[in-house]
């Protein structure tokens, strides 16, 4: 199967962000998926219709949590046919309220059609790299 990691992070650089999507691809990469990995900021162009499973993480905005960075909407939205993809959807645990800034990002995907699988709050890269090895990302017959 053909998955993407896409994230942004409060700015153009996240590096433990960017550490966690890694662990997600190197637990999916075990399991024989292919896998890419997208900055949000960088790859502001990027097509996502490709891909079967699609993973979706960002961080808050604020140390109090609740709103998720402008590019998110704007990168989904402009993701070319996203609708009915099954993803998941993770936020960094940062400040407080790291469960509202999760209920905004799974607000948005939803917005775009998509059909989210699975919602975690997630802090080191060791979480995210059991969870991509037990993903079960199959299409559903």
């Amino acid at each position: 199967m053909n998955v993407c990691c896409v994230y942004a992070g409060k700015g153009r650089d996240d590096a433990a962000l960017a550490e966690i999507c890694k662990s997600f691809a190197q637990g999916l990469a075990s399991q024989g998926h292919s896998v890419d990995v997208f900055n949000m900021y960088v790859d502001q162009d990027r097509k996502l219709s490709y891909y079967d499973y699609i993973i979706v993480g960002t961080t808050a905005k604020t140390a109090f949590g609740g709103t998720i960075p402008d590019i998110v909407r704007t990168f989904l939205s402009r993701a070319g046919q996203v609708s009915g993809k099954r993803c998941l959807a993770f936020v960094t645990k940062a400040g407080l309220r790291s469960q509202k800034t999760l209920s905004l990002l799974m607000k948005v995907m939803e917005g775009e059609g998509m059909y989210l699988k699975l919602s975690e709050v997630i802090k080191k890269p060791a979480t995210a790299l059991a969870i991509g090895k037990r993903l079960n990302v199959e299409r559903n017959l």
